[in-house]
């Protein structure tokens, strides 16, 4: 089978395309990987193109469901048009990757090209599953969750084009180094919150999820800006009684429902037991804890904690529950 050389005008999200360009890349790997750099850069320019669309108002005489799948249509051809001759992304993934094959010889062109369709089959699984706010680190907070439909791109989102530069981890490896990191963040803040259990009557392990949920397993920990910790796990915010440290952090807020970025001040602590100690006397000395307090279990515990309005995501307790009855916390022997 020959493959025509015009693949460059087939966008990457149709099936066909994508067979082919992994077809290309066992006959002729060197430039099969070119065509994937440049689909991975129509790709990222659709989707650059798409946000301008969304954030334009969309209530005028000739706007209809026909006008915007034309739109739509045009914007893909556009994109791909663009691509051509391209933005530069292209350009810099393929020296990366080939930068990266000189230095070990057992990575091939063709593995390379193999790992950039990953990431957009990846990028187009994730549009199609998940439709959550871009600050979600939810899949890095439950590692037993994760399956093979992601298991091509490291845990979590892509934060980075240069997270595709990456030849895909192992399932299992990343599910060992996801359960090793969860250990040690438990074992590290486990004394902690024994001692903040002991004041307030909270399982220790239901604090440490919520510690884990608001920190995303201490991955995510809010730091100052030399990047020294806050020792802040719970996301406790500053308000105009707190009168010690503060760091300003740009976080993801809901309002009616919507995710809005704003910045806002946090509480910063000299220690883990310091912030342990403040966040078990801000669940005292506000009476609407009362009944978080009085929790035995998981989903009362996230349930009250959501209800009284300790965060405005509306999936915080869903989220808490999830990590609760994780296999990380369901064995609690060391606990």
């Amino acid at each position: 089978m020959v493959i025509s050389p015009d693949i460059s005008s087939k966008l990457a999200v149709d099936a066909k395309s994508i067979d082919d360009l992994h077809l290309m890349a066992k006959q002729n790997p060197d430039e099969a990987l070119q065509k994937a750099a440049q689909q991975f850069e129509a790709l990222f320019m659709n989707m650059l193109l798409k946000s301008m669309r969304e954030a334009t108002p969309k209530d005028g005489l000739f706007d209809s469901q026909q006008t915007q799948f034309f739109t739509q249509m045009y914007d893909q051809q556009l994109s791909q048009h663009l691509s051509t001759k391209g933005i530069g992304i292209a350009d810099i993934m393929v020296q990366q990757l080939t930068r990266a094959n000189n230095a070990i010889e057992s990575k091939t062109s063709i593995s390379n090209t193999d790992a950039i369709m990953s990431a957009i089959n990846s990028s187009n699984q994730r549009a199609v599953v998940k439709d959550g706010h871009p600050n979600d680190k939810s899949e890095q907070l439950w590692p037993s969750a994760l399956n093979s439909s992601n298991a091509a791109m490291p845990t979590g989102k892509v934060n980075s084009s240069a997270d595709v530069f990456h030849v895909p981890i192992p399932l299992e490896a990343q599910l060992k180094k996801s359960s090793n990191h969860s250990t040690d963040f438990i074992e590290k803040l486990l004394s902690h919150a024994k001692i903040a259990s002991q004041s307030t009557g909270i399982p220790p392990h239901f604090m440490l999820a919520q510690a884990a949920l608001e920190s995303g397993w201490g991955r995510h920990e809010i730091r100052h800006a030399d990047d020294s910790p806050s020792y802040n796990l719970f996301g406790i915010k500053a308000g105009t009684n707190w009168k010690g440290d503060v760091v300003e952090k740009v976080t993801t807020e809901y309002v009616n429902g919507s995710p809005q970025k704003m910045v806002e001040k946090f509480r910063a602590y000299s220690s883990y037991a310091e912030g342990f100690s403040d966040y078990a006397n801000l669940l005292l000395d506000n009476p609407r804890y009362a009944k978080v307090l009085k929790s035995t279990d998981a989903a009362s515990f996230a349930n009250g904690l959501q209800r009284a309005g300790y965060a405005t995501d509306p999936l915080y307790a869903e989220k808490l529950i999830r990590i609760l009855n994780s296999e990380t916390l369901q064995n609690r022997e060391f606990i």
